[in-house]
């Protein structure tokens, strides 16, 4: 049987297997990432997937750099951009869309953002002034304990979080209020007009759904929007990736591509390695699973997982409202333009390089319904924007490619997606061309997948993205759930890596990272 020994294996060549690899092999450690794909990357991908059109750069799944500008610590930490990564600013990045084609503008600038409310409301303008200092002070003392392992004490961490709650201790009451209440409430409660209340709702939505209990934390997302900005990786998100690769290379670490793992042999309690399908073993004295927890505790020898662990990650909210985003691209022989929007707006600003967010707060509120019932809304609600607009090099000039994102469709709908793919398709490109004008006529091709298309593409659990839904019992140490998110799992050497840990989702390589440090801290 062949055998080759390792430090540490890492089992998936996502960004975030790739970023713990890079970290462990910059500390002096052997490392091989094992991918079972023919390329690494995971949901961090591009390339010429639609057959009609060769040329042109499909993202499938990633597409805007938010965490990353959050927590840009794997960019500055491994010198990716001296491997190729380039990203640009998207600004403006998020505009909301009326069906009645107004627009509202998220500015990086809060007080202009608070401007362009003002367009449909002063009162809701001073409303969002008197909002974001509150949203600000909660990222403020959220952010230092999101970059640190909830599993060690953290004291300058901790002091950062203190100080910036004691600067705002005024505000205490109106933090917590935000962060325990549904998102949605604190929306009704502070404005009135439907433009504005709908651009919130078809924002924050994107984390989940709004009308859920403590669902306020969602907030974050218009905090890290407007104090970080949004970004885009220029050639496409595979550029991430090969970043990574490249920099493991150069440290000296392996990568091993269509090897799917069969095993993460234990035992007695404690790891000694991998066993491929293809019967290679490869002996480590550490094991990073930087997928989801589910996946990795099933792989564990048999007998040796504990089964109280077992049975918490096999349980644990994935698309547990059940419900997913499902993706649409389009290769496109022309451009798509927004005239019609750029000209009621009347200010000369330009709308294509940014996502338009589609729907209403009705809408919103539907779609969410509708999944939990297995069905799909006749309300739309979609972020849409055409990556070539910031990037024309991911398509033959003069060309675009169209990234279509409906935010809630059923995971798995009472009629079977195979059933109703096609229909649903049509549906969402005919509610997207009502917007980006000229997108059916210059279609050459088209690709779709739904959750469970990346369940069974990418092993991932229920298709989820984010591995493990967001809400405050699945924060901090309680992610992946109580008792295994600390630095000990209840097999010796083993160590979760991908997004099911803390902080969670978003392209940043923050668990890779996290679980690095970890590893160094077991590893004589």
């Amino acid at each position: 049987m062949d055998q080759s020994s390792y430090d540490v294996a890492i089992v998936g060549g996502g960004h975030n297997g790739l970023a713990s690899a890079c970290y462990l092999a910059k500390a002096g450690k052997k490392v091989v990432v094992v991918e079972a794909l023919p390329q690494v990357g995971g949901m961090c991908t591009s390339g010429p997937l639609i057959p009609e059109a060769p040329n042109h750069t499909i993202n499938p799944c990633a597409l805007d750099l938010m965490s990353l500008r959050v927590h840009p610590m794997m960019i500055e930490e491994l010198e990716l951009e001296r491997h190729g990564f380039v990203q640009k600013e998207m600004n403006p990045g998020y505009v909301y869309v009326h069906p009645n084609k107004d627009t509202l503008v998220f500015f990086r600038d809060y007080e202009k953002t608070a401007d362009e409310i003002a367009r449909y409301s002063t009162k809701d303008a001073e409303a969002y002034r008197k909002l974001m200092p509150v949203v600000f002070a909660f990222v403020d003392m959220a952010l230092p304990q999101m970059r640190v392992d909830p599993a060690s004490f953290n004291f300058k961490a901790k002091l950062a979080s203190l100080l910036a709650l004691m600067k705002n201790s005024g505000r205490k009451d109106e933090i917590m209020a935000l962060v325990s209440s549904p998102a949605y409430t604190t929306i009704m409660e502070r404005f009135e007009h439907p433009v504005v209340r709908s651009a919130l709702c078809c924002l924050l939505g994107a984390a989940g759904p709004i009308t859920n209990e403590a669902t306020g934390i969602y907030f974050v997302l218009l905090g890290f929007i407007q104090k970080f900005g949004l970004g885009r990786a220029m050639g496409g998100m595979q550029t991430i990736s090969d970043a990574l690769a490249s920099r493991l290379r150069e440290l000296g670490g392996d990568i091993l591509v269509n090897e799917p793992v069969a095993e993460i042999v234990s035992k007695n309690k404690k790891v000694s390695g991998i066993r491929l399908k293809s019967g290679k073993t490869i002996s480590a004295a550490a094991v990073v699973a930087s997928i989801h927890p589910k996946q990795a505790f099933e792989m564990v020898t048999e007998g040796e997982m504990d089964r109280g662990a077992l049975t918490k990650v096999q349980l644990a909210p994935a698309n547990a409202h059940g419900g997913s985003p499902i993706k649409i691209d389009l290769a496109l022989s022309g451009q798509v333009n927004y005239h019609e929007l750029e000209e009621k707006r009347g200010d000369g600003l330009s709308l294509r390089k940014s996502v338009l967010l589609i729907g209403t707060e009705e809408a919103v509120l539907d779609n969410f319904k509708c999944v939990g019932r297995g069905q799909v809304s006749k309300h739309p609600y979609m972020w849409i924007t055409a990556p070539t607009a910031m990037d024309p090099s991911q398509a033959p000039k003069g060309q675009d490619v169209a990234y279509l994102y409906p935010v809630a469709m059923p995971l798995d709908p009472v009629e079977g997606w195979d059933a109703i793919r096609e229909q649903v398709a049509n549906q969402v490109i005919d509610w997207a061309a009502v917007y980006m004008k000229g997108l059916k006529e210059l279609e050459i091709g088209r690709c779709m997948e739904v959750a469970r298309d990346w369940e069974k593409r990418l092993n991932l659990h229920n298709g989820c993205v984010i591995h493990i839904d967001t809400c405050t019992t699945r924060s901090g140490g309680m992610r992946p759930a109580a008792g295994l998110g600390g630095d000990r799992l209840p097999v010796e050497g083993l160590f979760l890596g991908g997004a099911g840990i803390h902080p969670g989702g978003g392209v940043n390589g923050m668990p890779g990272r996290l679980a690095a440090a970890r590893v160094k801290r077991y590893l004589p």
